[in-house]
């Protein structure tokens, strides 16, 4: 098998094996096939072997574990993926709560509609990517 990228492996059953790994902590060939539904633990070792070869994951005594997050788009709490966007969606919309009660001017004048204007769209931008994230990567 030649050298590949990381983002090049990450596609298909190979994710879907390092999000379990992520997800689970350290675990067996058999857990993996099996909590996957794979058809043969020859499957899930190659998989492992893959994602072993270029670093995302190690053997340990305990079994297969991932250190660190290579997913561009997600961030790791605990055992949780959450869509990096999920945070941006939080803060934009109480930013757009506080414009919109805090905030409010006696007269509305196009500054303040124009900010309201972009904060709302910026949410909205963030909550469509996190719903998309959500949807997409089955976290």
């Amino acid at each position: 098998m030649r050298t590949e990228n990381k983002e090049d492996i990450l596609v298909g059953t190979t994710l879907r094996v390092y999000k379990f790994v992520l997800k689970n902590g350290p675990v067996g060939v058999r857990e993996v096939q099996r909590g996957l539904k794979l058809s043969s633990p020859t499957l899930a070792a190659y998989h492992l072997a893959k994602l072993e070869k270029v670093g995302l994951i190690e053997q340990s005594k305990e079994g297969y574990e991932a250190d660190r997050v290579f997913l561009p788009d997600m961030i790791r709490l605990r055992r949780t993926l959450i869509p990096r966007y999920f945070f941006y969606s939080i803060f934009l919309t109480l930013a757009l709560v506080l414009e919109l009660t805090l905030f409010k001017p006696v007269i509305w004048t196009r500054e303040y509609v124009f900010a309201v204007a972009v904060t709302f769209v910026s949410a909205m931008f963030c909550i469509y990517e996190t719903a998309r994230a959500f949807l997409k990567g089955g976290v």
